[in-house]
């Protein structure tokens, strides 16, 4: 699929599926650049990639400070964005009675407040026909115990993406979500132990995690012109696990 010259921004882009897809873009012929908070994951990352292709942004998205930081970068660029996925996210599960407030806002300043004003501030340095996509999850449509603030931030997320979609609408700018199920990424393997990993491969209908690159090629899919009709809706990629029944 080519996205030859396209410029990209990703935010949260040095594992998991933001570095899938940033490696996907560059693949695709795209000028990509990948945010994070630290200088040595993203170095990481560009050694990786390895792509005069690719930038890197020291920027914590999770506060506005940090978008500044990102806004700047890309107005100095004077290259108007053709695609951002608005993709960092942290999750911590527990059940309501355990959750902390800090958990609680660490969770929404990432999730939901980090991609509501990226994009807000952003929004100027959008071509027109440009396209925006935000990670959500599955969860967002599911009720998992110990998944209320995550599952939360989520559901929030695909409102506002789906608000931002018709109010872009008149520049021709697609608003989209990508839901994934459960991702083999160093982010899943952070939270769950092998028996849980095991178990939420079990409850999808494939019966096994999902790939980074699967998620990728889905974005893929949606920033090009084969999704030129597509706004406002929320592409799940989850291997079966919304709708598996277990015979």
């Amino acid at each position: 699929m080519s996205l030859q010259n396209k410029n990209v921004v990703i935010t949260g882009g040095t594992t998991g599926i933001g570095l899938a897809t940033a490696k996907a873009f560059i693949n695709a012929g795209a000028n990509v650049l990948i945010t994070g908070r630290g200088a040595a994951n993203l170095q990481k990352a560009a050694e990786e990639i390895n792509s005069p292709n690719l930038k890197t942004l020291v920027s914590d998205t999770a506060n506005l400070d940090g978008i500044a930081v990102l806004e700047k970068a890309v107005a100095e660029s004077g290259n108007k964005l053709d695609v951002l996925f608005l993709n960092a996210a942290i999750a911590t599960f527990g059940p309501i009675g355990q959750v902390t407030e800090a958990d609680f806002d660490a969770q929404f300043n990432t999730n939901t407040k980090g991609p509501f004003f990226t994009l807000q501030k952003l929004t100027p340095h959008l071509a027109d026909g440009a396209s925006v996509i935000f990670t959500s999850s599955v969860v967002a449509s599911a009720a998992n115990i110990g998944t209320s603030v995550y599952s939360a931030t989520k559901g929030a997320l695909n409102k506002i993406a789906q608000i931002a979609a018709n109010e872009l609408a008149e520049r021709k700018i697609r608003v989209n979500t990508v839901s994934p199920g459960p991702i083999q990424t160093p982010g899943l393997d952070s939270v769950a132990t092998p028996d849980a990993k095991d178990y939420l491969a079990s409850a999808t209908a494939f019966q096994r995690l999902g790939t980074a690159d699967e998620i990728a090629g889905t974005v893929l899919f949606l920033a090009s012109d084969a999704a030129s009709y597509i706004s406002g809706a929320d592409i799940t990629a989850d291997g079966g696990y919304l709708t598996y029944s277990r015979k």
